[in-house]
């Protein structure tokens, strides 16, 4: 049994089949299913993609009545529907050609043959379809031989480059995302094309353009993926914050490092240890405003003051534009990168305890986010520097569990609250009380006393005593 037999041997396939020769119809299983199934690529979402010579709707009918199953979603405008069955989703297809005006990727469509089909395909890998119909049960049809560019690990399309980018400008996105995902090369002309029309992107919505980049984001090696983005004027289009972060200047002899390339050093750093998606883009963001920040002076040389906090401002803009999430996500973002560079600035010193518990207290439960975000950053060629560098962190670390073990501030909550306070020194709702709990609560932080109740209580009546307040 060869490789393309060995796709479609799962069951849904033959059942199916059958509903096509039912109908008296052709129909094929085509696309990513066939591509990921030759790469042995493994996902957790299985979709089938279907195409027919008749309706897709007919058939995602007929299907269904076999499957037992009642929920169909149908797409008149373009004559598709889908179902799920047991966690596969099937999307059913007529086999159609399409055309397209300049000013949408939407195309108007038409029934057309298989053939026709296959050339409205983004890539050659995409355009892949074996036979399940019972007579030509998998039969393999490859027109654009797409399985040779699989084996050489190629992207290319099935037609002229250029056409293929100008009909649907996101497919310029795609590619870039199958070369970073699949670890792939794009073709010389295909990539000539991606450069020759990059300014096509401009009619795509920014949804439809950060779910690719998402995508390209939490891939292995996402890197690849910005590299190409910015190499062939794509990146500049929608995220010029990121694109500015580019290039090297030197003063008097001196430079800085090119925080476009470190940026990227730390999103592959992070991406080995995690796949959050939020704490990759805090990888992303860390250093955002340093071209905003630069300054040079003759004594300090570079320096890039405030970046955090500017950063931390501009991420809400960011996240807008890019139509990210404005929610406890963003908010997450923003945590990371306002903090980061206080566990670094306390590896350079004698870490007290109470810089430890003010760095917990911050940072509550996102700490060992940061302390990820944190190793990730360490990215100097200097093999000692990086030892040394992580050493210290790793001793600032120890710190901060040995800390939160003893003192719990990790998820710190005023050991006594404002109503308790006005209940026992008889006091209504004012400053006073404000005032009290941050006198408690420092004295938590500093190590003065131990974060319970019992003592919090016994401070705040020495506090009383000091304002003068009668109860």
């Amino acid at each position: 049994m060869d490789k393309k037999t060995e796709i479609i041997q799962h069951p849904l396939f033959s059942i199916i089949g059958g509903c096509g020769d039912k109908l008296n119809i052709q129909l094929f299983v085509i696309g990513g299913w066939v591509r990921d199934s030759l790469l042995k690529r493994v996902k957790k979402e299985i979709e089938f993609d279907i195409v027919s010579s008749g309706c897709g709707i007919t058939l995602a009918k007929e299907v269904a009545k076999k499957l037992k199953i009642k929920k169909i979603s149908i797409y008149r405008t373009f004559g598709t529907a889908a179902i799920t069955y047991n966690s596969i989703k099937i999307e059913f297809n007529g086999a159609r050609k399409e055309s397209y005006h300049l000013s949408s990727r939407n195309p108007t469509i038409q029934s057309g043959t298989l053939k026709e089909d296959q050339e409205r395909r983004d890539f050659t890998i995409n355009a892949m379809a074996i036979s399940l119909n019972k007579e030509t049960y998998g039969n393999f049809i490859d027109p654009f031989n797409g399985i040779k560019d699989l084996n050489e690990k190629i992207i290319r399309t099935p037609l002229d480059p250029n056409q293929t980018y100008i009909d649907d400008p996101l497919r310029m996105l795609r590619a870039i995302r199958f070369a970073t995902t699949l670890n792939f090369k794009i073709e010389i002309n295909s990539l000539n094309a991606i450069k020759n029309n990059s300014e096509r992107l401009n009619i795509i919505k920014q949804e439809r353009i950060t779910e690719e980049l998402n995508q390209i984001i939490l891939s292995d090696i996402p890197s690849r993926g910005f590299n190409l983005l910015s190499e062939n004027s794509l990146l500049k289009l929608f995220f010029e914050e990121f694109e500015l972060l580019r290039g090297v200047e030197n003063r008097n002899g001196i430079t800085h490092k090119d925080n476009f390339y470190h940026t990227l050093q730390v999103l592959d750093n992070i991406s080995k240890q995690t796949d959050s998606l939020w704490l990759r883009w805090a990888a992303i963001l860390h250093d955002i405003a340093k071209p905003k920040t630069k300054r040079f002076d003759k004594k300090n040389g570079w320096t890039f003051h405030g970046h955090e906090h500017l950063g931390c401002k501009m991420i809400p803009n960011i996240f807008k534009k890019l139509k990210l999430p404005l929610n406890e996500n963003m908010k997450y973002v923003q945590k990371l990168v306002l903090l980061h560079l206080r566990p670094i600035a306390l590896a350079k010193e004698n870490v007290t305890d109470s810089a430890i518990r003010r760095l917990l207290f911050d940072a509550q439960n996102t700490i060992d986010d940061l302390m990820t975000l944190c190793f990730a950053d360490i990215t100097s060629k200097n093999k000692n520097k990086v030892h040394r560098y992580t050493k210290n962190l790793q001793i600032v670390y120890q710190k901060i569990k040995n800390v939160e073990e003893r003192d719990k501030i990790r998820n710190w909550r005023p050991p006594i609250d404002g109503d308790f306070i006005m209940k026992k020194l008889k006091l209504k709702p004012s400053k006073l009380i404000g005032v009290i709990k941050l006198k408690i609560r420092e004295s938590i932080l500093e190590g003065e006393i131990k974060n319970n109740s019992k003592e919090a209580v016994e401070l705040m009546y020495e506090i009383a005593k000091e304002l003068n307040i009668k109860y």
